[in-house]
């Protein structure tokens, strides 16, 4: 009885504890309220009030960027993929579209405020996003079975 205790209460202990500091997971569910205070500002107030013929495919992927960053709220470590995804796009748009257009300086009209802010997310993540967790359970740790 003692020892299924023991292995109740052992098992119930996320594999993660302790692996990633408090302080860092505070600060990670700080990205996680920045996305859903920036991105539903943002993209709220567009899917509320648009055109009935908007095409809506930004918006709509933005929209489930801000209902996943609720969850990682809860779950900062399990929600990882989400910021390693806005760091990916964000720095895809930056090399492939803002450089560029910035270097030529043919910007479109939202240029100024699309820059600022995705390259700010471009500096943010990498300082918050705890990379050797991300190495240890995405990089080195053995893939899931494939049958």
């Amino acid at each position: 009885m003692m020892s299924a205790a023991a292995s109740a209460s052992s098992t119930a202990a996320p594999p993660s504890d302790g692996e990633v500091s408090l302080l860092r997971l505070h600060v990670l569910r700080a990205t996680y309220l920045l996305l859903i205070v920036g991105l539903g500002a943002m993209i709220v107030p567009i899917l509320l009030n648009h055109e009935l013929i908007a095409r809506g495919v930004i918006p709509s992927l933005l929209c489930g960027v801000w209902l996943l960053a609720f969850i990682g709220l809860k779950y900062p470590l399990k929600m990882l993929p989400l910021l390693l995804f806005e760091f990916a796009w964000k720095t895809i748009w930056s090399v492939s579209f803002g450089l560029p257009q910035w270097m030529s300086g043919q910007q479109p009209p939202t240029f100024a405020e699309d820059f600022q802010a995705i390259v700010a997310g471009v500096i943010l993540m990498p300082i918050v996003i705890p990379w050797g967790y991300v190495w240890r359970h995405y990089v080195t740790s053995p893939a899931d079975r494939w049958r």
